[in-house]
Protein backbone atom coordinates (compact mmCIF):
# COMPACT_ATOMS: atom_id res chain seq x y z
CA UNK A 1 0.00 0.00 0.00
CA UNK A 2 3.08 2.17 1.12
CA UNK A 3 4.59 1.44 -2.22
CA UNK A 4 1.35 2.02 -3.90
CA UNK A 5 0.90 5.46 -2.76
CA UNK A 6 4.09 6.93 -3.18
CA UNK A 7 3.57 5.95 -6.83
CA UNK A 8 0.64 7.93 -7.25
CA UNK A 9 3.00 11.25 -6.37
CA UNK A 10 6.44 9.79 -8.56
CA UNK A 11 7.19 12.52 -11.20
CA UNK A 12 6.16 10.95 -14.35
CA UNK A 13 6.73 11.84 -17.73
CA UNK A 14 3.82 11.60 -20.24
CA UNK A 15 4.32 10.68 -24.29
CA UNK A 16 2.16 12.81 -26.57
CA UNK A 17 1.57 10.47 -29.91
CA UNK A 18 -0.20 13.00 -31.91
CA UNK A 19 -3.56 12.08 -34.17
CA UNK A 20 -3.52 8.68 -34.31
CA UNK A 21 -3.70 6.78 -37.83
CA UNK A 22 -2.49 10.60 -39.29
CA UNK A 23 0.93 10.32 -37.85
CA UNK A 24 2.83 11.01 -41.38
CA UNK A 25 0.32 13.60 -41.97
CA UNK A 26 1.67 16.08 -38.88
CA UNK A 27 3.79 18.50 -40.96
CA UNK A 28 0.52 19.00 -43.41
CA UNK A 29 -2.01 19.28 -40.78
CA UNK A 30 -0.14 21.53 -38.94
CA UNK A 31 -0.11 24.35 -41.25
CA UNK A 32 -3.80 25.26 -41.13
CA UNK A 33 -3.62 24.86 -37.19
CA UNK A 34 -0.38 27.27 -37.18
CA UNK A 35 -2.30 29.53 -39.58
CA UNK A 36 -5.56 29.22 -37.18
CA UNK A 37 -3.33 30.50 -34.59
CA UNK A 38 -1.23 33.34 -35.97
CA UNK A 39 -4.97 34.44 -36.71
CA UNK A 40 -6.61 34.32 -33.51
CA UNK A 41 -3.95 36.10 -31.54
CA UNK A 42 -3.96 39.20 -34.40
CA UNK A 43 -7.59 39.57 -34.41
CA UNK A 44 -8.43 39.23 -30.21
CA UNK A 45 -5.03 40.84 -29.27
CA UNK A 46 -6.16 44.01 -31.63
CA UNK A 47 -9.94 43.55 -30.40
CA UNK A 48 -8.38 43.50 -26.96
CA UNK A 49 -6.20 46.85 -27.65
CA UNK A 50 -8.93 48.58 -29.32
CA UNK A 51 -11.37 48.09 -26.14
CA UNK A 52 -8.82 49.02 -23.63
CA UNK A 53 -7.68 52.22 -25.15
CA UNK A 54 -10.44 53.97 -26.46
CA UNK A 55 -13.39 54.87 -23.73
CA UNK A 56 -16.01 55.11 -26.35
CA UNK A 57 -15.87 51.38 -26.46
CA UNK A 58 -15.60 50.68 -22.82
CA UNK A 59 -19.74 49.59 -22.74
CA UNK A 60 -20.83 46.73 -21.07
CA UNK A 61 -21.05 44.69 -24.46
CA UNK A 62 -17.59 45.66 -25.30
CA UNK A 63 -16.36 44.67 -22.47
CA UNK A 64 -18.10 41.43 -22.36
CA UNK A 65 -16.08 41.11 -25.87
CA UNK A 66 -13.08 41.44 -23.78
CA UNK A 67 -13.57 38.56 -21.39
CA UNK A 68 -14.54 36.38 -24.55
CA UNK A 69 -10.81 37.77 -26.26
CA UNK A 70 -9.31 37.03 -22.92
CA UNK A 71 -10.43 33.05 -22.47
CA UNK A 72 -9.66 32.47 -26.39
CA UNK A 73 -6.49 33.64 -26.09
CA UNK A 74 -5.82 31.65 -22.91
CA UNK A 75 -7.59 28.26 -24.83
CA UNK A 76 -5.68 28.46 -27.81
CA UNK A 77 -2.68 29.33 -26.07
CA UNK A 78 -2.81 26.65 -23.81
CA UNK A 79 -2.93 24.02 -26.39
CA UNK A 80 -1.24 25.18 -29.71
CA UNK A 81 2.05 25.64 -29.04
CA UNK A 82 2.85 21.96 -27.82
CA UNK A 83 0.79 20.77 -30.04
CA UNK A 84 3.05 22.29 -33.00
CA UNK A 85 5.98 21.13 -31.41
CA UNK A 86 4.48 17.80 -31.10
CA UNK A 87 3.86 18.33 -35.00
CA UNK A 88 6.73 20.42 -36.29
CA UNK A 89 9.65 18.68 -34.15
CA UNK A 90 8.28 15.50 -33.01
CA UNK A 91 8.92 17.21 -29.52
CA UNK A 92 6.24 14.31 -27.81
CA UNK A 93 7.26 14.07 -24.14
CA UNK A 94 5.49 16.68 -21.38
CA UNK A 95 6.27 15.60 -17.49
CA UNK A 96 3.47 14.79 -15.17
CA UNK A 97 3.44 18.42 -13.71
CA UNK A 98 3.32 20.06 -17.02
CA UNK A 99 0.41 18.01 -18.42
CA UNK A 100 -2.00 18.79 -14.75
CA UNK A 101 -0.82 22.55 -15.48
CA UNK A 102 -2.05 22.48 -19.04
CA UNK A 103 -5.02 20.41 -18.51
CA UNK A 104 -6.18 22.85 -15.68
CA UNK A 105 -5.74 25.48 -17.72
CA UNK A 106 -7.35 24.50 -21.22
CA UNK A 107 -10.31 23.33 -18.87
CA UNK A 108 -10.49 26.37 -17.26
CA UNK A 109 -10.20 28.51 -19.94
CA UNK A 110 -13.11 26.87 -21.89
CA UNK A 111 -15.65 27.17 -18.67
CA UNK A 112 -14.71 30.56 -18.62
CA UNK A 113 -15.60 31.47 -21.92
CA UNK A 114 -18.51 29.34 -21.59
CA UNK A 115 -20.01 31.41 -18.91
CA UNK A 116 -19.34 34.69 -20.62
CA UNK A 117 -20.93 33.36 -24.09
CA UNK A 118 -24.00 33.33 -21.17
CA UNK A 119 -23.33 36.81 -19.96
CA UNK A 120 -23.29 38.02 -23.61
CA UNK A 121 -26.45 35.77 -24.14
CA UNK A 122 -28.47 37.94 -20.98
CA UNK A 123 -26.57 41.16 -22.96
CA UNK A 124 -28.49 40.09 -25.71
CA UNK A 125 -31.97 39.43 -24.33
CA UNK A 126 -31.79 42.97 -22.94
CA UNK A 127 -30.79 44.40 -25.59
CA UNK A 128 -33.57 43.41 -27.84
CA UNK A 129 -36.48 42.53 -25.02
CA UNK A 130 -36.05 45.00 -22.68
CA UNK A 131 -33.68 48.37 -24.64
CA UNK A 132 -35.07 51.12 -22.54
CA UNK A 133 -33.52 49.67 -19.54
CA UNK A 134 -30.17 48.17 -21.13
CA UNK A 135 -28.06 50.95 -19.21
CA UNK A 136 -30.03 50.33 -16.07
CA UNK A 137 -29.96 46.66 -16.30
CA UNK A 138 -26.32 45.90 -17.06
CA UNK A 139 -24.62 48.64 -15.56
CA UNK A 140 -20.33 48.61 -15.53
CA UNK A 141 -20.25 46.97 -12.19
CA UNK A 142 -22.62 44.58 -12.91
CA UNK A 143 -20.16 43.62 -16.00
CA UNK A 144 -17.36 43.51 -13.29
CA UNK A 145 -19.05 40.80 -11.14
CA UNK A 146 -19.92 38.80 -13.70
CA UNK A 147 -16.23 38.70 -15.18
CA UNK A 148 -15.16 38.21 -11.59
CA UNK A 149 -17.79 35.44 -10.26
CA UNK A 150 -17.12 33.88 -13.69
CA UNK A 151 -13.15 33.73 -12.94
CA UNK A 152 -14.03 31.99 -9.53
CA UNK A 153 -16.62 29.71 -10.94
CA UNK A 154 -14.02 27.94 -13.84
CA UNK A 155 -11.28 27.70 -11.15
CA UNK A 156 -13.66 26.34 -8.30
CA UNK A 157 -14.54 23.79 -10.97
CA UNK A 158 -10.86 22.95 -11.95
CA UNK A 159 -9.29 22.69 -8.67
CA UNK A 160 -10.60 19.47 -7.45
CA UNK A 161 -9.45 17.38 -10.67
CA UNK A 162 -5.73 18.27 -9.76
CA UNK A 163 -5.96 15.98 -7.19
CA UNK A 164 -7.99 13.55 -8.08
CA UNK A 165 -5.22 12.86 -10.75
CA UNK A 166 -2.45 13.19 -8.11
CA UNK A 167 -3.88 10.69 -6.49
CA UNK A 168 -3.51 8.12 -8.84
CA UNK A 169 -0.97 5.30 -9.42
CA UNK A 170 0.13 5.38 -13.05
CA UNK A 171 2.29 1.94 -13.23
CA UNK A 172 4.35 2.89 -16.16
CA UNK A 173 1.86 3.84 -18.35
CA UNK A 174 3.01 6.89 -20.74
CA UNK A 175 1.36 6.99 -23.95
CA UNK A 176 -1.47 9.26 -24.77
CA UNK A 177 -3.00 9.30 -27.96
CA UNK A 178 -3.96 12.95 -27.83
CA UNK A 179 -1.81 16.30 -28.95
CA UNK A 180 -2.54 17.79 -25.34
CA UNK A 181 -3.30 16.62 -21.95
CA UNK A 182 -6.95 16.48 -20.88
CA UNK A 183 -8.87 15.35 -17.49
CA UNK A 184 -9.97 12.08 -18.98
CA UNK A 185 -6.97 11.65 -21.58
CA UNK A 186 -5.32 11.40 -18.17
CA UNK A 187 -7.10 9.39 -15.62
CA UNK A 188 -7.56 6.64 -18.50
CA UNK A 189 -3.64 5.91 -18.29
CA UNK A 190 -3.88 4.83 -14.05
CA UNK A 191 -3.98 1.42 -13.04
CA UNK A 192 -6.69 2.03 -10.69
CA UNK A 193 -10.26 2.76 -10.75
CA UNK A 194 -11.26 6.44 -12.10
CA UNK A 195 -14.99 6.20 -11.15
CA UNK A 196 -14.32 9.34 -9.16
CA UNK A 197 -12.74 11.09 -12.34
CA UNK A 198 -15.85 9.88 -14.44
CA UNK A 199 -18.58 11.26 -12.36
CA UNK A 200 -17.09 14.34 -11.03
CA UNK A 201 -15.69 15.39 -15.05
CA UNK A 202 -19.53 14.86 -15.78
CA UNK A 203 -21.56 16.50 -13.16
CA UNK A 204 -19.30 19.34 -13.55
CA UNK A 205 -19.74 19.10 -17.87
CA UNK A 206 -23.55 18.85 -16.90
CA UNK A 207 -23.87 21.93 -14.16
CA UNK A 208 -21.37 23.78 -15.82
CA UNK A 209 -21.51 23.59 -19.70
CA UNK A 210 -24.44 22.02 -19.75
CA UNK A 211 -26.66 24.20 -17.73
CA UNK A 212 -24.97 27.20 -19.81
CA UNK A 213 -26.19 26.15 -22.80
CA UNK A 214 -29.74 25.39 -21.77
CA UNK A 215 -29.71 29.03 -20.49
CA UNK A 216 -28.22 30.52 -23.68
CA UNK A 217 -30.92 28.75 -25.30
CA UNK A 218 -33.71 29.93 -23.28
CA UNK A 219 -32.67 33.41 -24.06
CA UNK A 220 -32.03 33.22 -27.89
CA UNK A 221 -35.65 31.54 -28.27
CA UNK A 222 -37.28 34.75 -25.93
CA UNK A 223 -35.05 36.85 -28.69
CA UNK A 224 -36.41 34.94 -31.45
CA UNK A 225 -39.92 35.66 -29.49
CA UNK A 226 -39.30 39.14 -29.70
CA UNK A 227 -37.69 39.67 -33.25
CA UNK A 228 -40.73 37.69 -34.76
CA UNK A 229 -43.19 39.85 -33.14
CA UNK A 230 -41.69 43.26 -34.45
CA UNK A 231 -43.85 45.25 -36.93
CA UNK A 232 -41.37 45.89 -39.73
CA UNK A 233 -39.88 43.14 -41.88
CA UNK A 234 -36.84 45.06 -41.84
CA UNK A 235 -36.33 44.90 -38.61
CA UNK A 236 -37.54 41.39 -38.23
CA UNK A 237 -34.66 40.27 -40.43
CA UNK A 238 -32.05 42.41 -38.70
CA UNK A 239 -33.03 40.85 -35.17
CA UNK A 240 -32.90 37.24 -36.57
CA UNK A 241 -29.91 37.85 -39.10
CA UNK A 242 -27.92 39.04 -35.56
CA UNK A 243 -29.26 36.01 -33.54
CA UNK A 244 -28.53 33.45 -36.37
CA UNK A 245 -24.86 34.78 -36.30
CA UNK A 246 -24.66 34.64 -32.67
CA UNK A 247 -26.27 30.86 -32.44
CA UNK A 248 -23.71 30.14 -35.28
CA UNK A 249 -20.61 30.79 -32.95
CA UNK A 250 -22.06 29.29 -29.86
CA UNK A 251 -22.54 25.57 -32.04
CA UNK A 252 -18.97 26.30 -33.60
CA UNK A 253 -17.69 26.45 -29.98
CA UNK A 254 -20.07 23.94 -27.84
CA UNK A 255 -20.59 21.08 -30.74
CA UNK A 256 -16.81 19.76 -31.12
CA UNK A 257 -16.36 20.31 -27.73
CA UNK A 258 -19.59 18.23 -26.52
CA UNK A 259 -18.56 15.21 -29.11
CA UNK A 260 -14.89 15.37 -27.08
CA UNK A 261 -16.10 15.53 -24.09
CA UNK A 262 -18.96 12.38 -24.54
CA UNK A 263 -16.64 10.10 -27.26
CA UNK A 264 -13.96 10.21 -23.97
CA UNK A 265 -16.96 8.83 -21.67
CA UNK A 266 -19.05 6.45 -23.96
CA UNK A 267 -17.62 6.37 -27.53
CA UNK A 268 -15.75 3.82 -27.54
CA UNK A 269 -16.82 2.90 -31.21
CA UNK A 270 -15.40 6.63 -32.64
CA UNK A 271 -12.20 6.68 -34.44
CA UNK A 272 -9.36 8.23 -32.26
CA UNK A 273 -8.25 9.87 -34.96
CA UNK A 274 -11.85 11.65 -35.59
CA UNK A 275 -11.66 11.98 -32.08
CA UNK A 276 -8.55 13.95 -31.55
CA UNK A 277 -8.62 15.80 -34.69
CA UNK A 278 -12.28 17.54 -33.48
CA UNK A 279 -10.59 18.07 -29.93
CA UNK A 280 -8.04 20.40 -31.67
CA UNK A 281 -10.57 22.16 -33.37
CA UNK A 282 -11.98 23.55 -30.82
CA UNK A 283 -8.94 25.04 -29.13
CA UNK A 284 -8.74 27.06 -32.55
CA UNK A 285 -11.87 27.63 -34.50
CA UNK A 286 -13.88 29.60 -31.66
CA UNK A 287 -10.47 31.94 -30.87
CA UNK A 288 -11.01 32.38 -34.87
CA UNK A 289 -14.15 33.02 -35.18
CA UNK A 290 -15.02 34.81 -32.16
CA UNK A 291 -13.83 37.95 -33.12
CA UNK A 292 -15.26 37.97 -36.68
CA UNK A 293 -18.63 37.44 -35.52
CA UNK A 294 -18.95 39.55 -32.54
CA UNK A 295 -16.24 42.16 -33.67
CA UNK A 296 -15.93 42.61 -37.59
CA UNK A 297 -20.25 42.63 -37.73
CA UNK A 298 -20.23 45.41 -35.34
CA UNK A 299 -19.57 48.81 -36.68
CA UNK A 300 -18.79 50.85 -33.70
CA UNK A 301 -15.72 47.43 -33.51
CA UNK A 302 -14.52 48.15 -37.04
CA UNK A 303 -14.67 51.76 -36.73
CA UNK A 304 -12.59 51.53 -33.27
CA UNK A 305 -10.29 48.89 -34.62
CA UNK A 306 -9.38 51.52 -37.77
CA UNK A 307 -8.93 54.53 -35.45
CA UNK A 308 -6.49 52.11 -33.87
CA UNK A 309 -4.45 51.33 -36.79
CA UNK A 310 -4.28 55.42 -38.38
CA UNK A 311 -5.41 57.11 -35.49
CA UNK A 312 -4.62 60.78 -37.97
CA UNK A 313 -7.23 59.60 -39.74
CA UNK A 314 -11.05 60.68 -39.61
CA UNK A 315 -13.37 58.28 -40.36
CA UNK A 316 -16.98 59.28 -41.96
CA UNK A 317 -19.48 58.38 -39.96
CA UNK A 318 -17.30 57.06 -36.87
CA UNK A 319 -19.99 58.96 -34.39
CA UNK A 320 -18.96 58.76 -30.72
CA UNK A 321 -15.65 58.35 -31.07
CA UNK A 322 -12.81 60.22 -28.83
CA UNK A 323 -12.46 62.98 -30.70
CA UNK A 324 -16.12 63.88 -31.27
CA UNK A 325 -16.69 62.70 -27.53
CA UNK A 326 -14.57 65.89 -27.19
CA UNK A 327 -16.34 68.24 -29.05
CA UNK A 328 -19.50 67.39 -27.77
CA UNK A 329 -18.41 68.87 -24.44
CA UNK A 330 -17.86 72.04 -25.56
CA UNK A 331 -13.92 71.72 -26.82
CA UNK A 332 -15.53 72.57 -30.75
CA UNK A 333 -18.05 73.56 -33.14
CA UNK A 334 -20.06 70.97 -32.84
CA UNK A 335 -22.79 70.79 -30.06
CA UNK A 336 -24.14 67.40 -28.13
CA UNK A 337 -26.80 66.33 -30.69
CA UNK A 338 -30.57 66.33 -29.72
CA UNK A 339 -33.07 64.72 -31.13
CA UNK A 340 -36.86 64.81 -30.94
CA UNK A 341 -39.56 62.07 -31.07
CA UNK A 342 -43.28 62.38 -30.85
CA UNK A 343 -44.74 61.74 -27.56
CA UNK A 344 -47.89 63.15 -25.32
CA UNK A 345 -49.22 65.98 -26.96
CA UNK A 346 -49.60 67.90 -23.33
CA UNK A 347 -46.04 67.82 -22.91
CA UNK A 348 -43.76 69.70 -25.47
CA UNK A 349 -40.58 71.50 -23.82
CA UNK A 350 -39.02 71.50 -27.22
CA UNK A 351 -42.29 73.68 -28.15
CA UNK A 352 -42.17 72.31 -32.05
CA UNK A 353 -44.86 71.44 -33.54
CA UNK A 354 -45.47 69.80 -36.49
CA UNK A 355 -48.50 70.36 -39.03
CA UNK A 356 -51.07 67.65 -38.61
CA UNK A 357 -48.57 65.77 -35.69
CA UNK A 358 -47.74 66.02 -31.90
CA UNK A 359 -45.30 67.95 -30.74
CA UNK A 360 -42.34 66.81 -30.61
CA UNK A 361 -39.94 66.43 -27.27
CA UNK A 362 -36.52 66.82 -27.52
CA UNK A 363 -34.09 63.68 -25.76
CA UNK A 364 -30.36 63.47 -25.24
CA UNK A 365 -29.43 59.87 -25.14
CA UNK A 366 -25.61 59.60 -23.14
CA UNK A 367 -24.16 56.29 -23.88
CA UNK A 368 -20.95 55.53 -22.29
CA UNK A 369 -20.09 59.18 -21.50
CA UNK A 370 -21.22 60.40 -24.97
CA UNK A 371 -24.43 61.86 -27.05
CA UNK A 372 -25.83 59.24 -29.79
CA UNK A 373 -28.81 59.03 -31.56
CA UNK A 374 -31.56 57.21 -30.93
CA UNK A 375 -32.28 53.76 -33.18
CA UNK A 376 -35.44 53.10 -34.54
CA UNK A 377 -34.57 49.47 -34.50
CA UNK A 378 -34.19 49.84 -31.01
CA UNK A 379 -37.08 52.25 -30.36
CA UNK A 380 -39.32 49.71 -32.04
CA UNK A 381 -38.31 46.62 -29.63
CA UNK A 382 -40.19 49.15 -26.76
CA UNK A 383 -43.18 47.38 -25.33
CA UNK A 384 -45.30 50.79 -25.24
CA UNK A 385 -44.40 51.13 -29.32
CA UNK A 386 -42.10 52.63 -31.71
CA UNK A 387 -42.79 56.30 -31.22
CA UNK A 388 -42.13 58.67 -34.68
CA UNK A 389 -38.96 59.93 -34.70
CA UNK A 390 -39.32 63.90 -36.39
CA UNK A 391 -36.58 65.85 -37.47
CA UNK A 392 -33.19 66.87 -35.38
CA UNK A 393 -34.42 69.95 -33.35
CA UNK A 394 -32.38 73.11 -33.82
CA UNK A 395 -29.14 74.35 -31.67
CA UNK A 396 -30.79 76.51 -29.74
CA UNK A 397 -33.36 74.19 -28.27
CA UNK A 398 -33.78 72.88 -24.69
CA UNK A 399 -32.76 69.66 -23.52
CA UNK A 400 -35.28 67.39 -22.14
CA UNK A 401 -35.27 67.09 -17.77
CA UNK A 402 -35.01 63.44 -17.66
CA UNK A 403 -32.72 62.11 -19.97
CA UNK A 404 -33.79 58.82 -22.07
CA UNK A 405 -30.95 55.83 -21.82
CA UNK A 406 -31.33 53.84 -24.90
CA UNK A 407 -29.15 50.89 -26.17
CA UNK A 408 -28.59 50.11 -30.33
CA UNK A 409 -28.97 46.59 -30.55
CA UNK A 410 -28.16 46.86 -34.18
CA UNK A 411 -24.29 47.92 -33.41
CA UNK A 412 -23.93 44.61 -32.27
Amino acid sequence: MQELNESSFDPITFVLTGIPGLEESHIWISVPFCLLYLVALLANTVLLLAISTQSSLQQPMHLLLAMLALADLLLSTSTVPKMLALFWFSSREISFDACITQMFFTHFSFILESSTLLAMAFDRYVAVCEPLRYAAILSPSLVLKVALSSVLRAFLIMFPPVFLLKRLPYCGHKLMPHTYCEHMGIARLACADIRANVWYGLATALLSSGLDVVLISVSYALILRAALGLPSPRARLKALGTCGSHLCAILAFYLPAFFSFLAHRFGRRVPAGLHVLLANLYVVLPPVLNPIVYGVRSRQIRQGVLRLLRPGQGWPGARGGEEEAGRGEGGGSFPDPVWCFQTDPSHSPCGARASGRAPARCGRMPVAGRMLPFSLSALERSPRGPPRISRPAPNHAPAARHHEYLYRPDEY
